[in-house]
């Protein structure tokens, strides 16, 4: 036999063992139980693949939460740290408007320097803490004639006034304040009664009563 047919040999071989495997459905010169047993390998470690390509992606799902929990955290952490300092802060604030309110009237007018010069400072001292708490994220609400929300407004009272959408804010007994998109401390408010039905943005106003006289004129 030449070269060139040994080197030939296998790959005729090779062919006829495809056209076995394609007649039989198992390779030429195995058993049954072999190309079964051989296939039952396959299948198993096409299973196993097939599980480990799900946790590897499992895995990869649940560390990208992961981080995106830590890093949600992290932020919160900066952005309300100081949440129980400020509310505290708040109440030193209250406190030094309280003593500038109870000010009376002819004192301001008095022309006493000194006593013009405490009051300047302690007004100063109020400005400097609120201004301080707005740049750690906390702003003041400016409820008044607002529609009441209990989310960020506390009704202490209601006041009758018919010019007025119920449920308006009318009157601020104390501010509120909010840090970041979160209440610091609800507005104390009053909140008008009796007027007419407060009608939500994009909502057109529900028609009155018939006017008789405006029906006899047309």
């Amino acid at each position: 036999m030449s070269d060139q047919s040994r080197e030939r040999a296998p790959d005729t071989e090779d062919n006829d063992r495809l056209e076995t495997y394609d007649r039989q459905d198992a390779p030429s010169g195995e058993s049954g139980d072999d190309f079964a047993a051989d296939r039952e390998a396959f299948l198993r470690l096409a299973a196993e693949n097939e599980e480990l390509k799900d946790r590897a992606l499992r895995a990869a799902a649940e560390m990208e939460n992961l981080r995106r929990r830590t890093q949600r955290d992290v932020q919160d952490a900066r952005a309300y740290a100081v949440t129980n300092f400020a509310r505290d802060m708040l109440g030193v604030s209250d406190n030094l408007r309280r003593a500038l309110d109870a000010i009376p009237a002819e004192a301001h007018d008095s022309g006493d320097q000194g006593f013009a010069a405490l009051i300047e400072g302690v007004e100063m001292t109020e400005r400097a803490m609120l201004s301080a708490l707005e740049r750690h994220g906390v702003k003041k609400l400016a409820p008044l004639g607002e529609r009441f929300d209990p989310n960020f407004h506390q009704a202490m009272f209601e006041i009758p006034d018919a010019k007025k959408p119920a449920n308006t804010v009318v009157q601020v007994m104390q501010d509120g304040y909010v840090i970041g998109d979160r209440v610091l401390r609800p507005a104390m408010v009053g909140v008008s009664k009796g007027g007419p039905k407060a009608v939500p943005a994009g909502e057109a106003p529900e028609p009155g009563p018939v006017n008789p006289q405006a029906e006899k004129d047309a």
